[in-house]
């Protein structure tokens, strides 16, 4: 009985600059999803304890908790698998991504990113259909 049309898919843009969660969220919009912001990793995780989204986009570099350490809480708390998170950052060593992957991010994109790359991710991650040619 549960209606797959209808159902609003939710996504949580965390980042600590104002710009970046207002693009984020113009792209995410755009894919169809409502939008939430937060500003940090521990606005974030009380976002998601009123609320828990599909999706989050992280950013690793905040003040007051980082997005690893926000990710790590995230895991102990609601589990593995949901939400599905995905770091947006600029770090780009190997050892930081991995250890953004060990601690339970689904995927990693770098930034500067656009609705192009984002899409991209989304569709890899089985959470928006390719676009019909």
């Amino acid at each position: 009985m549960s209606a797959v049309e209808g159902v609003v898919r939710q996504c949580l843009v965390v980042d600590d600059s104002r710009v970046v969660r207002k693009a984020a969220r113009r792209f995410m919009e755009g894919f169809g999803f409502t939008v939430r912001e937060a500003g940090d990793g521990s606005e974030a995780l009380t976002a998601c304890r009123e609320l828990l989204p599909e999706l989050v986009l992280l950013d690793w570099n905040m003040p007051v908790m980082d997005g690893v350490t926000f990710l790590r809480a995230a895991r102990a708390e609601f589990g593995p698998d949901k939400p599905v998170i995905i770091l947006c950052t600029t770090e780009i060593a190997f050892e930081k991504i991995m250890e953004a992957l060990e601690a339970g991010a689904q995927e990693y994109v770098m930034k500067p990113f656009d609705a192009e790359i984002l899409g991209s991710k989304l569709e890899q991650i089985g959470l928006l259909q390719a676009a019909a040619a």
